[in-house]
């Protein structure tokens, strides 16, 4: 039987602890990473050097005993980064040690909670833990030249109950991964990335969604997505992968296109309607807010609606984000109050969240 382009959504039915992550709590990676190939594609023990330059930026992964770090190694990442940035948000200063709840973080990265998936996480800890990474990329305006670790040092609790079942884990973060978080140098992605199946797909999401953001499209020869991504197959596999991708039309928020005749590959951003209702609601917010209707999607919510979210959700959250959920929430339709629409889309996130 073949397998279906993506994983099945493993936890549909979540705790109120798990809801109040995937309802309110945006998935953060971090840019540098996502712009430079860290981790290997490979599903098997990968031990080369993991070596990228681009310019004036450098990386090289060395790997541990038990090979280099993998893009699903990746997911403990993503949720240290999400968990941080919810407190940067709200004003806080994130500690550099994070005190974490395995199970929640395997159902929040759409895992399987058997004991096989503890021994997996244990390993992805290892990896994440042993690798060495040399760097030029700068995080917070700093470039680290020693060797180091993507997590500093992990620990964590067994239960007495279950055999080698974690119940506690506490991750001290990487100084250089710390400062990029600390720095707001992460972009929010789409919680569908977790339901990709292959490794390259992961890896291609993350390029585009760094590359072609919001914009309506963005080209890359492939033969230069295939050294940013990273892979280890030979360019050829690289390539009949993009054109599966192009194919089944799966990937979360992008469409992808391969044209055989240059070689190159396009995405596309999906919701081009959402797109043209958001510059409607632009239009008419800014008209009647005074300021410039050129001004860009992320700078969108004017001073006075901002102070209304700000009563409605407290300081801290991430307006923003809230924002860009509003605009893909209202589809094919257009608020009538689009100001008002806003506001009762915050009270609707806050009331969810306190029900729960």
């Amino acid at each position: 039987m073949a397998l279906t382009p993506l994983l099945p959504d493993r936890h549909p039915q979540r705790n109120f602890f798990i809801a109040d992550i995937f309802d309110n709590l945006p998935v953060k990676d971090d840019m540098a990473s996502m712009e430079s190939p860290f981790f290997t594609l490979s599903t098997r023990p990968d031990h080369r050097h993991l070596s990228y330059s681009n310019g004036n930026k450098s990386v090289e992964v060395i790997p541990s005993g038990l090979g280099l770090p993998t893009i699903f190694d990746k997911d403990i990442l993503l949720y240290c980064a999400s968990q941080v940035m919810e407190k940067i948000n709200h004003g806080e200063i994130p500690p550099q040690t994070l005190r974490l709840s395995v199970h929640d973080l395997l159902i929040a990265t759409n895992r399987v909670t058997d004991g096989h998936a503890y021994d997996r996480f244990r390993h992805s800890l290892d990896r994440l833990r042993g690798c060495t990474v040399k760097t030029s990329i700068k995080t917070g305006h700093t470039t680290q030249v020693k060797g180091f670790g993507l997590i500093e040092s992990y620990e964590y609790l067994e239960s007495s109950h279950v055999k080698d079942r974690m119940v506690a884990l506490e991750i001290t973060l990487s100084d250089w991964f710390y400062n990029s978080l600390i720095a707001k140098e992460v972009l929010t992605i789409d919680r569908g990335y977790f339901r990709l199946r292959k490794p390259i797909e992961r890896r291609v999401y993350e390029i585009a969604r760094k590359h072609c953001g919001n914009k309506a499209n963005w080209d890359i020869a492939l033969d230069k997505l295939y050294v940013k991504s990273g892979a280890l197959s030979a360019i050829k596999h690289f390539r009949a992968a993009v054109k599966q991708l192009a194919k089944h039309d799966h990937l979360p928020e992008y469409h992808v296109k391969y044209s055989r005749d240059n070689d190159m590959v396009t995405f596309g951003k999906r919701g081009a309607v959402a797109d043209e209702i958001a510059n409607d609601m632009q239009s008419e917010l800014f008209s009647t807010s005074g300021s410039a209707a050129s001004a860009p999607l992320t700078s969108l919510i004017p001073p006075d609606l901002l102070e209304n979210a700000r009563d409605v959700l407290g300081i801290g959250a991430d307006y923003y984000d809230l924002w860009h959920q509003y605009i893909n929430w209202s589809g094919s339709k257009k608020a009538s109050n689009p100001r008002a629409g806003f506001i009762g889309f915050c009270r609707k996130k806050v009331g969810k969240a306190m029900r729960s």
